[in-house]
């Protein structure tokens, strides 16, 4: 806040050239920014790094030795190389330097330092070119212990650019330091002491300046508790201040809509279903907002609880809007909701559709029928959000898979309410506790994890072309004699075309670890024309269905496949969620290592959801024992969401908590990993929520109250406010 050092320019403590220089290489702003930059890892004086293992093409920052030096004329101009050979023992790399012949004097034989640049490979040889460096004072003078010491003194190493060393970081910091006066600690000192954690100011010298390896282990420590700490009082204050604010009760009568709905309802609701319900349900009635997140397996019956909760706002007048990701899934949802009602309650109802591929007479009829509050249930995508379209009275806001949306969106139609409306969001994609605990730690969570009785388990099985490239064929016979038994088969590609760069609403872009990043990937065109060349499926009738059609064709397409009228569709992602066909009973991802883990269990889940036997084939090249194969063999070993997306978690590490992956910049996770620090992560939730209860302005607590604010940067804020 005012006056604390932590918000301090860094143009005022290190001067502009600096400054700008750290802001440009690395976003840091501020003081606080800066000593947020913790250390990515710490090396010794007396250890050298593994030089065989450094990556090709990628900036490195090592401890070495310098073993040899040489120098010679260049051939075709005039000049010299300096080569410099340093190792850990096991290993050479070449340092190299034109037109620099002083640097003899101090890159001697014997010296050590930390070398940092680009590795790169010459003629067979890794070298890194005129690369920056600092050597470290010679300890020919020493004793013996005082070397030891010396030696053994842990040296951070930063996360850096091409433009910023670590040791440039490094002293930047320890600029900064010198000067720093007593950092206020938002952790109260009764916590600190509980937990055996050292005051914010010796957490911050000791992680950047240690003087042994159990100095760095305890700042963290420090610095991760308080991490978690704030970040879960930010939460938790957050989701106080929802409920001051004031909702209309929506309690449904004896008799009325739910009942009768509940009473036609062709099937029993699962265990799951109806506890969840009545969650729904008690804070309908609340006169405070809900603020819910249901996630729940494919096929778990999210929707039915949704509708439910829609049925309990329209006894009292009130309206409720879906908001879907994409006019397919808009489409579908929209007849399925009307099935399900049956003729007499749709009637009284009107689910309406609004979506941006409506012609102006059909928007203007559905959007008289939402002003008018006739149309009671509102499905529709991103045009919900739309500046012209106004309420009767909405009560209930449902937000179907919530990732796919931005916060600001979310935001808009919840404003669309004349009293803030009740929120619930649903998702498909299964999060794990500590994340549902980070992520959206201000709302309520629910889970339904079983499945309605006689589904029929999905038989999942791995394709690896790298080492079976025979299987091939074996593919489209497999498609081929499902197809002969009455059934459907969906083909996902994870492109459209040839040219695409990536698939469109949600598709997986080439990724870092696929078999390889750079080669053409599967694609909707050219697997649309190998099929319907195929004589294994040449009465088979295939067509395609992604984005870029248009919203006609697609629902056209999509009810054509419901309706059996189609026997192979070959799609993109665009199929991912929501899309219902019973008889589809066969699935094949190609190049499923392009798609991430709950990518490729949303995919399965759409087949499988009648009363036949559901079969997924998950073909990739990518080869055995890499990320990319791990992460399609993950899927395939169980058909549990939430160990997937455990899973998934342990793969690819967490993003931004605070919202900053919508809203781009840097990730506001320092040292806390939600993957690996879940039980922190309880107990300081736990401790904030106590705190929270007893002091719920913080009055008794500024110092908390300024870190809030300080770590809590308007976006951040908003994410918080509105998700």
């Amino acid at each position: 806040m005012p006056g604390s050092p932590l918000d301090a320019k860094l143009s005022s403590a290190l001067g502009g050239r600096t400054a700008a220089a750290l802001k440009k290489g690395l976003g840091l702003d501020t003081v606080g920014d800066l000593l947020s930059h913790y250390p990515r890892r710490y090396a010794k004086r007396g250890e050298l790094s593994a030089v065989t293992d450094l990556p090709t093409d990628e900036n490195v920052t090592i401890v070495a030795q310098v073993r040899g030096v040489s120098e010679r004329r260049m051939k075709a101009r005039s000049g010299s190389i300096l080569e410099v050979r340093i190792s850990d023992g096991t290993g050479i790399l070449t340092l190299t330097f034109f037109n620099q012949p002083w640097r003899r004097a101090e890159l001697v034989t014997g010296a050590r330092g930390i070398f940092a640049g680009k590795v790169t490979d010459y003629k067979g040889t890794r070298q890194l070119a005129h690369p920056d460096y600092e050597l470290f004072p010679p300890d020919e003078d020493r004793s013996a212990d005082d070397a030891k010491a010396w030696a053994d003194v842990p040296i951070p190493i930063y996360a850096a650019t091409a433009s910023v060393a670590s040791w440039q970081i490094q002293k930047s910091i320890g600029v900064v330091l010198d000067t720093l006066p007593p950092l206020d600690d938002p952790v109260p000192d009764n916590v600190l002491s509980a937990r055996k954690l050292m005051s914010y100011s010796r957490a911050v010298e000791l992680v950047h300046r240690p003087v042994k390896d159990a100095d760095w282990g305890s700042a963290r420590k420090t610095l991760r508790f308080q991490e978690a700490f704030v970040l879960q009082c930010a939460l938790l204050e957050q989701r106080a201040l929802l409920r001051l604010q004031l909702a209309e009760p929506r309690i449904p009568g004896e008799g009325g809509l739910l009942d009768r709905f509940d009473a036609r309802m062709p099937f029993t609701l699962t265990g799951d279903q109806t506890s969840v319900g009545a969650e729904v349900s008690s804070d309908l009635a609340a006169a405070v907002p809900m603020n819910r997140l249901v996630q729940g397996e494919v096929g778990s019956g999210k929707t039915i609880v949704a509708l439910r909760g829609m049925l309990a706002v329209a006894e009292s007048g009130g309206q409720s809007a879906l908001l879907a990701p994409t006019e397919v899934l808009a489409g579908q949802h929209l007849r399925s909701i009307v099935k399900t009602l049956g003729p007499d309650l749709a009637a009284q109802l009107r689910p309406t559709l609004v979506t941006g591929q409506l012609t102006v007479a059909e928007r203007r009829k559905a959007m008289l029928a939402v002003v008018t509050g006739q149309a009671r249930i509102v499905i529709g995508t991103h045009a919900l959000l739309s500046e012209s379209l106004d309420f009767f009275d909405l009560g209930l806001v449902v937000v179907d898979e919530q990732h796919r949306f931005g916060v600001e969106q979310r935001e808009a139609l919840r404003r669309k309410g004349q009293t803030p409306p009740h929120v619930l969001v649903l998702t498909a994609t299964p999060i794990p506790r500590t994340v549902a605990m980070t992520v959206f730690g201000d709302l309520d969570v629910s889970t339904i994890a079983e499945l309605p009785s006689g589904r029929i388990p999905i038989e999942t099985h791995v394709v690896p072309l790298a080492e079976k490239p025979a299987w091939a064929p074996r593919i489209w016979q497999r498609v081929a004699e499902e197809l002969a038994l009455g059934r459907q088969a969906f083909v996902v590609c994870p492109a459209i075309d040839s040219t695409a760069v990536e698939a469109e609403e949600g598709g997986a872009p080439p990724s870092a670890d696929a078999a390889d990043p750079a080669a053409p990937r599967a694609n909707v065109t050219d697997t649309l024309a190998e099929l319907r060349a195929n004589p294994q499926l040449a009465s088979a009738r295939i067509t395609e269905l992604h984005g870029r059609m248009p919203s006609d064709l697609k629902d056209a397409t999509m009810r054509a496949f419901a309706a059996g009228e189609i026997d192979v569709l070959v799609a993109t992602t665009v199929i991912e969620v929501g899309v219902d066909v019973p008889n589809a009973s066969v699935m094949v991802v190609l190049d499923a290592d392009r798609f991430g883990v709950s990518q490729l269990h949303q995919l399965r889940g759409r087949v499988g959801r009648g009363g036949v036997p559901g079969l997924c084939l998950m073909v990739t090249g990518a080869e055995g024992e890499t990320l990319a194969r791990e992460r399609v063999e993950a899927v395939a070993s169980t058909l549990d969401g939430f160990e997937l997306a455990q899973k998934d978690l342990e793969l690819r590490q967490e993003g931004d908590v605070l919202g900053n992956l919508q809203s781009g910049g840097r990730s506001s996770l320092r040292l806390l990993r939600v993957a690996k620090d879940g039980v922190l992560i309880t107990e300081a939730r736990q401790i904030a929520a106590e705190l929270i209860d007893s002091d719920p302005t913080l009055a008794a607590h500024p110092h908390l109250r300024d870190a809030l604010s300080r770590r809590l940067d308007e976006a951040s804020r908003d994410f918080l406010a509105k998700n």
